[in-house]
């Protein structure tokens, strides 16, 4: 275990989380260390201590990685931010295409630098979902933490082919699944996850028939 990687190694364990790629963990630190000088300039987290961000941010998002279905071959992270969940699926599930789709220009940039040092398959699109070329569409669309949510859902669904997976407090699942099912009357939702780290957090996935 390298000893540099050794707090994001312990906090993936005490989740369950196991079996990532080769390489993974180094990524997982790469990443926290651009996360942190980023942050600096940008309000990309308000969880500054670096543990916090690993228990609360990377293990959540690796967590759902490893709960997604496995036929998944690309998937956009609507309103990517600082890149949760995208970039920790796209490090935990290497064969899925990531999109990461972020409408501010500064935050796109980070997004752009970390996909760049980490070397990941992934793609940053730099504007607001709806200008997206209207053939775009994405086996799965993932949300978390995205503002105007209630807004984001049916613009998420037409983009979506197969799945939406969203990572939404238990409170507000009720209203969100509601919504979606009743611009999308064909979703069918799986009994929700609860999330790691947290008493409110679930991971939700429907699947569109």
């Amino acid at each position: 275990m390298n000893a540099a990687t050794q707090p994001i190694e312990h906090a993936f364990a005490a989740a369950g989380i196991s079996g990532l790629p080769p390489g993974a963990y180094d990524q997982f630190l790469a990443y926290l260390g651009l996360l942190q000088r980023w942050n600096a300039r940008l309000n990309l987290t308000a969880v500054r201590d670096p543990e916090e961000i690993i228990r609360r941010h990377f293990v959540e998002c690796a967590f759902a990685a490893r709960q997604i279905p496995r036929d998944i071959g690309t998937l956009l992270d609507y309103g990517s931010g600082a890149g949760f969940p995208g970039i920790p699926i796209a490090i935990c599930r290497p064969e899925i295409r990531v999109t990461l789709a972020e409408s501010q220009g500064k935050k796109a940039s980070f997004l752009r630098e970390v996909v760049r040092v980490l070397g990941a398959a992934t793609d940053v699109f730099d504007g607001r979902v709806e200008t997206l070329p209207r053939e775009r569409k994405f086996d799965a669309v993932a949300l978390r933490a995205v503002e105007k949510m209630e807004l984001a859902i049916p613009v998420a669904i037409e983009r979506a082919q197969r799945y939406l997976i969203l990572l939404i407090t238990e409170a507000s699942s009720r209203e969100y699944l509601h919504l979606a099912t009743r611009v999308s009357p064909e979703l069918k939702w799986c009994e929700p996850i609860r999330l790691p780290n947290s008493e409110q957090m679930i991971l939700s996935i429907g699947t569109i028939k």
